[in-house]
């Protein structure tokens, strides 16, 4: 167990339980929406939430996972106001991670004091921009400017991970920005019959949860 006294413990239990309600929806992510499936989606990150608190962590990454348990909910429903409910919680989140990332990490000097973090934001603003590109076409006039917004917090979430010496939490916002990366090309760029429908559900959920409870990880331990 990562936190002192066992199973036992209230963070540990916490955690737990956590991490049973991720793979209980793993199971179920491709159900109809329905009250039963929002609340096993949403208990995930909300009781990360919880651990965060309990164990006394930043009140910016308590509000990053609460606003992430918010975002799981509304992303349970089908729907443009369940999809834009979901998009503005997100975006929330991620401009809470980039305050807590900027305050914990070391500025501009944590990205350049080694060669690799200055190569993966490179890459990570060559990917952005091709991204962009693709996901404003592809999107209705009204929804450009909430995307492109959205976008621009996913790259600065990512930059300023990059400036941390805490390899979870640049490990948990890696896997944060390429399962956001999955659920944006399922729902605006694969066709209908795309065969990679199958797969991307699941390839979104985990990578997210697991993103999610690295960068809790990384901050708690």
């Amino acid at each position: 167990m990562p936190f002192p006294g066992g199973m036992t413990a209230l963070p540990n239990g916490t955690l737990l339980f956590s991490v049973a309600a991720a793979f209980a929806y793993l199971l179920i992510v491709t159900w109809p929406p329905s009250p039963r499936r929002t609340a096993v989606k949403t208990l995930s990150t909300a009781l990360l939430a919880l651990l965060a608190f309990l164990q006394g962590g930043p009140a910016l990454l308590v509000a990053a996972l609460a606003l992430g348990a918010l975002g799981d909910a509304f992303l349970a429903h089908d729907g443009d106001w369940a999809f834009l409910g979901g998009l503005t919680s997100f975006l929330a989140a991620h401009l809470a991670y980039v305050a807590l990332f900027w305050m914990a990490g070391d500025g501009i000097a944590g990205l350049t004091q080694q060669v690799w973090p200055i190569a993966a934001a490179l890459v990570l603003i060559g990917f952005s921009g091709f991204m962009a590109s693709r996901l404003i076409l592809a999107v209705e006039n009204t929804l450009r400017a909430p995307v492109a917004i959205y976008i621009a917090a996913i790259l600065l979430m990512g930059l300023t991970a990059l400036t941390l010496d805490r390899p979870l939490v640049i490990l948990g916002a890696a896997m944060f920005i390429i399962s956001d990366t999955c659920l944006a090309t399922e729902r605006f760029l694969l066709s209908q019959s795309s065969p990679h429908r199958r797969w991307t559900p699941y390839a979104v959920w985990t990578l997210y949860y697991a993103g999610q409870l690295a960068i809790v990880l990384g901050f708690l331990l």
